[in-house]
């Protein structure tokens, strides 16, 4: 068997930019190029960009292209309408998970599926076992595309310079075709795998390096930089994202993995039955993340033990950067999985004590955009609340206004004290209680915070 490993089409652009290489998923891929602490930062604070193009792209195309992948995912793809996606799995036939990915509908009978590299030639011969009685048509494009992830709190600025497209428009798991630094019919689609914000751009493998060179011109004065696969693991974990080899594999089911919100009872699939009797019965162990309270940093294979006893096993661990906190996930028994339990992590022979904390582990901070003032702080934010509260009530004629001004989107004009046009001034504070803080605190909620 040939262990020759495959390259990608930006593999001597990654060499010339000095980075360090290493064998991942039959690839010859970018592990660091700066340094990893310096890329995650990069991207957690501007921007980064990674080639990611060993990922798979399965097409699936034909009159029964969405009742075939309502058979073979867990998700319910009829959800989808053309320029969304969703986040899914090919269960097993023994209540295990063959690969996590994403589905991208183009139409009800033109869909792309998005599998990880190092499970391509499994997922394809796992689907193929299924299309017998479906007129479908199934394609494996691979290694014709490139795809590169711009993430980061300055990645659609940086974008938006080489495109026509309002990236602004796209929300979180949409996506569309346009053009972008020239190159034409780009799939541009608004997620990541990094909690920091951007786009994956997919294109043909003879244009990745001018879009790569084009972002990365675009993106020098806000400090994006050229990121590798260890940046990418460290801000997946921060946000408790499962890694398929690791936190999740053919002997996890998603109930067991905290992804039941991706395993849907509205139809019948591959192993749904097994996953909707451990929803009713419940399951005897759980993905859990944690921190180590004591010094140590776990890692994948580490033992969980409870009272001297081995319960699990870390799947996923590192000395996150962000937080400068060591954190790890890893499966244990459900009554170790509640927020705050403590188990120990084995680390080199020695126990060191852990605790279950809620994921996602990197929280990022808000910013109350009211005033334009920055709120790190609850307190601060409930102030901005009271005082957006106050305006708006203190100019309303009557309780009913304050409602349907307080609970739409109409904006108030501070010029003519008008709402849709009609005068709204008035002295009459009598029901601000009753309406003003419950309101404003949705409408900060809503309208007026955001994470970045």
């Amino acid at each position: 068997m040939s262990t020759e490993l495959k390259s990608t089409a930006l593999e001597q652009v990654h060499i010339a930019l000095g980075a360090k290489m290493v064998p991942f998923a039959g690839y010859n891929m970018p592990v660091q190029y700066s340094g990893l602490r310096h890329e995650h930062a990069a991207v957690r604070e501007q921007a980064g960009m990674f080639d990611v193009s060993h990922m798979g792209e399965f097409f699936v195309e034909g009159p029964d292209a969405l009742p075939f992948l309502q058979k073979v995912t867990s998700n319910d793809v009829s959800k989808l309408i053309p320029g969304k996606i969703q986040y899914s799995c090919f269960p097993n036939e023994q209540g295990g998970i063959v690969d996590d990915l994403l589905v991208y509908c183009f139409s009800e009978e033109h869909f792309l599926l998005v599998v990880n590299a190092s499970n391509m030639d499994k997922d394809w011969n796992h689907i193929m076992k299924y299309t017998e009685g479906f007129d479908v048509n199934l394609s494996n494009q691979s290694d014709d595309y490139s795809l590169l992830a711009v993430q980061g709190p300055k990645a659609t600025e940086i974008l938006q310079t080489l495109t026509g497209t309002d990236l602004s428009a796209i929300r979180y798991y949409n996506f569309v075709i346009g053009e972008m630094a020239g190159v034409k019919d780009v799939i541009i689609s608004a997620t990541g795998y990094t909690g920091a914000g951007g786009f994956e751009l997919y294109i043909n493998n003879g244009d990745a390096e001018t879009l790569w060179n084009a972002v990365l011109e675009a993106g020098e004065p806000h400090g994006l930089l050229p990121a590798g696969l260890g940046a990418r693991d460290t801000l997946r974990l921060e946000m408790g994202m499962c890694l398929y080899g690791n936190d999740i594999d053919d002997t996890t089911s998603p109930m067991e993995a905290g992804l039941g919100w991706i395993t849907k009872f509205t139809k019948d699939f591959v192993s749904s039955e097994t996953f909707a009797k451990q929803k009713e019965e419940g399951v005897t162990k759980k993905l859990v993340g944690f921190e180590m309270i004591d010094r140590g940093i776990p890692r994948h294979g580490y033992e969980i033990a409870k009272d001297g006893e081995v319960v699990g096993r870390v799947t996923s661990g590192t000395a996150s950067p962000s937080t400068g906190k060591n954190i790890g996930m890893g499966y244990v028994p459900v009554e170790l999985a509640t927020e705050g339990s403590e188990f120990d992590v084995v680390i080199r022979n020695k126990t060191i004590k852990a605790k279950v904390v809620k994921l996602p582990f990197y929280k990022k901070a808000k910013k109350a955009r009211y005033l334009g003032i920055y709120n790190p702080r609850p307190g601060a934010a409930w102030a901005g609340v009271f005082l957006y509260s106050c305006t708006r009530c203190a100019r309303l004629d009557n309780l009913e206004q304050k409602k349907v001004a307080l609970l739409s989107s109409a904006p108030l004009n501070p010029n003519t004290n008008r709402v849709n046009g009609k005068s709204v001034y008035s002295a009459d504070t009598a029901n601000f209680a009753a309406t003003a803080l419950p309101a404003g605190w949705w409408l900060y909620l809503s309208k007026y915070s955001s994470t970045e």
